[in-house]
């Protein structure tokens, strides 16, 4: 069954003949008539009787054009929908874990948008609240990292999700410490130099494990261990407890630069930022736009792109 049939039915009533509806549909007799024909046979009722009076409507046939019609009304708000109607309002989701490249990022999307009317989502969340929101289309980037050590664990979940990893830029490891902190001025500092201050890290939940932390590394004891769940909470609790997380060590305006500095971590791990999509949707143009940003706002902060 087609909506071209459905208008073919509609037609001949209102015509009263199969000859003057073929006229006005600018379709010969014989295929209208085909049509039809093949519509009745489809749904195994008789629309019209045909006689040398002409053709009327069965019982079956007057039912069928009450809901031919329905259809046909639906299918010309659509049209008018998404023909003719103003442009529509811009949408994008993204789902990351705790970045100030991806909310910089994200600013600059919304920025340079054209449109009038748009509503954005950005949600700064677990590591797997993220892999799930893009499986469930609720959004449509996650910005996560993989390593040596979560890479076959998180891998597996996407791939049982459907969803594709798209590499962006390798880090090497960083603290984050307050400038008062006397790692400070060291060139780079190790887990044993961290061990006297407190860890700071972002809770995963009770599902949580290693291998989603946003952590790449950890100590493997500490006597003085926070978890947090959001960003500002992290930094005020690194100047105020003198604390440390373990970053990318990207940071722009959103860090206080006065009080927090990053220092390389000594380490043999890497961190590889990417962003993850799910394989059956195509991504919005304002979902094309932020990764473009995302790509600008990397490079302004002096790490090489990897190309794909």
């Amino acid at each position: 069954m087609t909506l071209l049939q459905l208008k073919y039915i509609v037609k001949i009533v209102e015509c009263g003949s199969m000859n003057e509806a073929s006229h006005e549909l600018y379709v010969s007799q014989p295929a209208l008539s085909s049509s039809v024909k093949e519509l009745e046979n489809e749904l195994h009722i008789e629309i019209f009787t045909r006689s040398s009076q002409g053709i009327a409507l069965t019982i079956d046939g007057a039912e069928f054009l009450t809901y031919a019609r329905q259809v046909l009304d639906q299918a010309a708000l659509l049209e008018e929908r998404y023909k003719n109607a103003k442009p529509r309002k811009q949408l994008c989701a993204v789902s990351t874990q705790h970045y100030m490249f991806a909310v910089e990022a994200f600013v600059e999307m919304i920025n340079s948008t054209k449109s009038d009317e748009y509503e954005f989502t950005i949600r700064e969340t677990r590591t797997k609240d993220i892999i799930n929101q893009v499986a469930n289309m609720l959004s449509e980037v996650g910005l996560l990292y993989l390593s040596d050590f979560n890479k076959d664990v998180i891998g597996k979940l996407l791939r049982e999700k459907h969803l594709d990893f798209h590499p962006l830029f390798r880090a090497p490891l960083h603290v984050f410490i307050a400038r008062s902190n006397p790692l400070a001025t060291k060139r780079r500092v190790t887990m044993d130099d961290l061990k006297p201050y407190p860890f700071i890290q972002y809770e995963q939940g009770e599902e949580g494990s290693f291998y989603f932390a946003e952590e790449a590394v950890w100590p493997d004891y500490s006597p003085k261990q926070i978890n947090v769940t959001d960003r500002a909470t992290i930094l005020n609790f690194i100047i105020g407890l003198n604390g440390y997380t373990v970053c990318t060590g990207i940071d722009n305006g959103d860090l206080n630069n006065e009080k927090i500095v990053t220092v390389p971590l000594e380490s043999d791990e890497t961190m590889l930022l990417g962003w993850i999509s799910n394989e059956r949707a195509k991504l919005s143009n304002a979902a094309e736009t932020y990764l473009v940003k995302l790509r600008e706002v990397v490079a302004s902060h002096g790490y090489t792109l990897i190309d794909v």
